[in-house]
């Protein structure tokens, strides 16, 4: 006979790390809903100096737009001079972004997923990263364990199951090759 699954309110995180207190979850909590995700700081120098207190390690000339969402900013790494638009980083894992990297309007970061396979859904989590040059288009999708290689682009509405190869464009979903990257 086959199993069932057996969702409950609390399930079983396994091994998952927050990686700070709980204060500091609250605390950030309502900084993220206050100056991040509500609009009202416009300045990419206020919110990077927020995320910065909050432990993300940020490199120089970072642009950081209003209404993201970051949710552990300790477990974000970002190069410099790149763009975070008006994005969802949903970082239970570690995300490194490279320098000169762009991730646009409404892309996802998913670090996170829970596995069907299991009776309890149990939380499984992996790293993205992001080298340098990457550009994730609008409304893109960057799954789990995925590794963006250097100057890959991740076109429009597309969804990455699988690593990028460097200067790459990529398209659909789920995103295939579909031409060389020549950058000028």
């Amino acid at each position: 006979m086959l199993e069932k699954v057996q969702l409950k309110k609390k399930f079983d995180t396994g091994k998952f790390d927050h990686r700070a207190s709980v204060l500091k979850q609250v605390l950030w909590y309502f900084c993220s809903a206050l100056f991040f995700r509500s609009g009202l700081i416009p300045f990419s120098v206020v919110l990077v100096a927020l995320l910065r207190l909050f432990g993300a390690k940020i490199g120089r000339d970072v642009r950081i737009k209003p209404y993201i969402h970051i949710k552990f900013p300790w477990k974000l790494t970002l190069g410099d001079h790149s763009w975070l638009a008006e994005c969802f980083i949903e970082n239970l894992d570690d995300v490194s972004i490279g320098a000169n990297c762009c991730v646009s309007q409404g892309a996802m970061l998913m670090t996170g997923n829970h596995d069907y396979k299991s009776k309890n859904f149990d939380l499984l989590t992996q790293p993205i990263i992001l080298e340098d040059g990457v550009w994730i288009g609008a409304r893109a999708i960057v799954c789990p364990g995925v590794t963006c290689k250097s100057h890959a682009v991740l076109s429009m509405a597309s969804v990455a199951h699988h690593d990028l190869e460097a200067y790459s464009i990529y398209q659909g979903a789920p995103a295939v090759k579909v031409r060389e990257r020549v950058v000028g």
